[in-house]
């Protein structure tokens, strides 16, 4: 009697694998991580394509350095329960429809799937029968989220609200083949919660490609003489960035610092309360806010800027999440000033101050002795660069990204197939960078935030 192969143990063979990455909640490549994984792959030798939603002015599909971009509509935004339900749904069944549209195009044979949400396991179990395995990138454990912004559930609604999205967490966790986990605070839950087997489990931390995000003498540096407050990331009500202005209010009103400025960059829910906020403050001199930044701007802000703020209070999801804010000050030298969570204390080490969650005076009293000290400032900076550079680079991170394909697709192409570091000192766009080996210029550089 002869049995019928697995499609499982067929896939690929002789061809060049193709995945399929599904992000939601970011456009690629403003999702940093996502981009660097599909550069990754794209070095390896993979075919690799991408299904997300628009950002503001993005084409519906694109080719961009290798990877081709499948975009929809975004959902309009979220309120309530019903309304969460309706994005999830339809941005789902929009998936759903271009997953079809690239399987027509060139069949995939990994879909890997990045949350929030923790609803793309039922799209990976539909295809699986093609033979197309399932990869989850846990970016957010979102049973934690909800803990964060609504505490303990109380009340029926809210009690099943808590066990559907364990049991969404759950139900991924059973699917995938491979779990890719952004620090080690994730696999375990993966392995615990999740019930995972340890073997295929793996870290890949969210590591910055420091050959890249190196600092650059700034286009428009801060005034002589003042200091200049960085904060880029989403701005969602986990994300604290209203800490951000309270901090403002305490260094401004309060305690009369008219040398301080504050950058924030970037978007999400709360930006446009953000702003009123900012305003009722009396802020609006001392606040910017840029919106939406492409990787060219953040190069110009984060080299400008004099320290990186890390304004994520202490709840269930954000002591457990590895801050990207963090890593990318580092890599410009940034020293950084973070309330006390676990894994931000294991990104930044040594190379940032730390408060107690949500106390705003001794937040002030870290912004205002980095002000006071400029040598130590220079210090952490120097320290933050070196430890972003030999601890946290997405290099060896991507080895082990595109391992895990490598073991699902059984393939792999030589290690050179990542291009070395670049140690050019001008950008892609001519922008001449600091010369991190003289230690001197450095130095200097770190304090003054300019060129010589």
């Amino acid at each position: 009697m002869t049995s019928t192969p697995d499609p499982r143990t067929q896939r690929s063979k002789g061809s060049v694998p193709h995945v399929l990455i599904i992000v939601q909640n970011l456009p690629v490549p403003l999702d940093r991580r996502v981009w660097l994984e599909c550069q990754a792959l794209v070095r390896r030798g993979y075919r690799v394509s991408v299904i997300c939603p628009k950002g503001p002015g993005d084409p519906a599909r694109e080719q961009l350095e290798g990877v081709e971009i499948y975009k929809y509509r975004p959902a309009p935004e979220a309120a309530g329960l019903l309304g969460f339900a309706w994005e999830f749904a339809y941005s789902w069944v929009r998936t759903a429809w271009l997953s079809l549209q690239v399987w027509r195009r060139t069949q995939f044979d990994i879909i890997q799937a990045c949350n929030p949400p923790d609803t793309y396991w039922l799209l990976a179990r539909l295809w699986r029968p093609r033979g197309v395995e399932f990869v989850f990138d846990h970016h957010d454990l979102n049973p934690e989220l909800f803990l964060s912004r609504f505490g303990q559930p109380a009340g029926l609604l809210r009690r099943l609200e808590y066990r559907g999205l364990l049991w969404l967490e759950r139900m991924t966790f059973r699917t995938a083949d491979r779990v890719i986990s952004t620090n080690d605070s994730y696999r375990a839950i993966a392995i615990e919660r999740g019930q995972v087997d340890p073997r295929h489990v793996t870290v890949v931390r969210s590591g910055p490609d420091t050959a890249q995000m190196r600092p650059i003498y700034p286009a428009d540096p801060r005034p002589s003489g003042t200091i200049n407050l960085v904060y880029i990331g989403i701005m969602g009500p986990q994300d604290g960035v209203d800490q951000v202005l309270l901090l403002m209010d305490e260094l401004v009103h309060r305690r009369g610092r008219q040398d301080v400025t504050a950058t924030l960059l970037g978007f999400g829910d709360c930006l446009a309360a953000l702003r009123v906020q900012c305003t009722q403050l009396g802020l609006d001199g001392k606040v910017s806010f840029t919106g939406r930044v492409d990787r060219n701007q953040v190069s110009e802000y984060l080299s400008r800027a004099d320290i990186g703020l890390g304004p994520d209070l202490g709840t269930p999801l954000n002591d457990l999440s590895t801050m990207n804010k963090t890593m990318e000050y580092m890599s410009f030298g940034l020293p950084t000033i973070s309330f006390d969570l676990t894994e931000t204390r294991v990104s930044g080490g040594d190379c940032g101050l730390y408060v107690d969650s949500g106390d705003i005076t001794a937040f002030a009293d870290a912004v205002e002795h980095l002000i006071e000290n400029p040598t130590l400032r220079a210090e952490l900076g120097r320290r933050a660069r070196a430890r972003a550079v030999a601890e946290l680079d997405w290099r060896p991170q991507a080895e082990a990204y595109v391992g895990v394909f490598d073991g699902l697709a059984a393939f792999n192409k030589p290690l050179t197939a990542v291009p070395p570091a670049e140690n050019t000192l001008s950008d892609q766009l001519g922008r001449r960078r600091v010369d991190l080996e003289d230690i001197d210029e450095f130095t200097r550089y770190l304090i003054e935030r300019s060129a010589p």
